[in-house]
């Protein structure tokens, strides 16, 4: 389907061409006309399939119809980096429509904050923000909702891993009940559909498949010990002429530690993860986008928080906990229909986890040896982790894995994302 197709403001139109679109996603496909006809929304969609505009294309429409110097839409994201890179489409394809918005996110710069404040106050029409942040300015009484139309959520099972569902449910008790909410997510748990349920009326459901990497995306996985990952990262990106590489690792410590191993064999890497202020995270990744370094290590926190175009290789130092988060990293690269390349390192532990994966998507990894001067490797055999966690579970593990579990609640309780590895939720929606 051409975007001529949809039946879009001339002004919308102008948007869509300066940014160079020309054919709908199939996500755009089927969400766009159920969004121009007001329907609440409920869509699952992996990243890189082109949601954002399908989203913003729809809302840009129906505020160029009826052009008002009040707030009109509010989009909730997880991360200020996901919240920058929306509010930068949204302001690429309302070029010509005179529609203002405003992105609402955390950092311990004052004038940020007195920016955001003075762009709500002056009539901003769109407010894109991390819903702890927006709370910080909603609970000091300037921003008005009373005239809000539209709301949507994107990667909401994002948000709410990360704790912000108690924030998503009192921003929502400032909203008008007249109003039209789409909703975004990359998988569909049951807590998903819970808040749908709450919050929806009469959604259109919208599934694009998610359990299958793109067709151009290369994929490998080394059986590797802890201790044997950092050479072999070093070992594999020294092989290959790579201008672009993310490496996404479980723990800061990891990551801080990689940086440092990578630049020892003399290749360019950059960290960036949550003790980063922001103005630094962020130049690290106008850097990374510029290609002034090659290698951006990257904690998991920010998996979905990426959008560039033309990634050549996405590395997992960890496997993902969630075989579906396995899917959308992957996605990082082989954007477009264009080809890349992706490599999970599975140590003991984890080949479990590996063997979901490859269950979801419905077919086995390759898995290459080690290379030339690499100790020997683990075993990848399943089968045999799964007999030996039975027998783990049967003599009384679960006693001990219910502990884990215990203390992994109190991690979340705190406000952090699975796996306690990026610092926890900072106040006022910093992520």
């Amino acid at each position: 389907m051409k975007f001529a197709d949809l039946h879009l403001n001339p002004e919308v139109f102008e948007g869509i061409d300066a940014m160079g679109f020309d054919e709908a996603t199939p996500v755009q496909e089927q969400v766009i006309p159920q969004a121009l006809d007001k329907r609440d929304m409920i869509a699952c969609a992996q990243t890189g399939t082109g949601k954002t505009a399908a989203y913003i294309l729809p809302l840009l429409h129906h505020l160029t119809t009826k052009r008002e110097q009040k707030i009109k839409a509010l989009i909730l994201a997880p991360t200020r980096e996901l919240v920058m890179q929306i509010d930068q489409q949204f302001q690429g394809f309302a070029y010509f429509c005179g529609v203002e918005s405003v992105g609402i996110y955390g950092g311990s710069d004052s004038g940020v904050w007195d920016q955001q404040r003075s762009a709500i106050e002056s009539g901003a029409n769109v407010l894109i923000a991390s819903p702890g942040r927006l709370l910080s300015h909603l609970n000091l009484g300037y921003v008005k909702l009373d005239s809000l139309e539209y709301l949507i959520l994107d990667e909401a099972d994002k948000m709410l891993d990360m704790g912000f569902v108690d924030d998503i449910k009192r921003i929502i008790t400032y909203l008008p009940k007249q109003r039209q909410t789409l909703m975004f997510s990359a998988t569909m748990p049951p807590k998903i559909r819970q808040l749908a349920s709450a919050i929806l009326t009469n959604p259109v459901e919208i599934n694009i498949a998610i359990s299958k990497p793109a067709e151009g995306v290369r994929q490998t996985a080394y059986m590797a010990y802890d201790e044997q990952k950092n050479k072999l990262i070093a070992t594999i990106l020294k092989s290959k002429d790579l201008d672009s590489v993310i490496v996404f690792a479980s723990t800061k410590s990891t990551v801080k530690t990689l940086v440092q191993d990578l630049r020892r064999a003399k290749i360019e890497a950059r960290a960036i993860h949550s003790d980063l202020e922001q103005c630094d995270r962020e130049a690290v990744m106008l850097d990374f986008r510029n290609r002034k370094f090659s290698v951006l290590v990257a904690t998991d926190i920010v998996s979905r928080g990426i959008d560039i175009d033309n990634i050549g290789l996405v590395m997992n130092y960890d496997v993902p906990r969630d075989p579906e988060d396995y899917v959308h990293r992957v996605g990082r690269t082989a954007r477009a229909k264009s080809t890349g390349e992706a490599i999970t390192l599975i140590n003991p532990k984890d080949v479990q986890r590996f063997a979901k994966i490859e269950k979801l998507i419905g077919y086995e990894i390759e898995k290459p040896a080690l290379p030339e001067g690499f100790d020997a490797a683990p075993e990848y055999k399943p089968e045999a982790a799964e007999r030996k966690q039975n027998r783990h579970f049967h003599r009384g593990g679960r006693n001990n894995r219910g502990g884990r579990n215990n203390n992994h609640g109190n991690r979340r309780r705190n406000g952090r994302p699975q796996g306690g590895n990026n610092g926890g939720k900072p106040q006022g929606g910093q992520q």
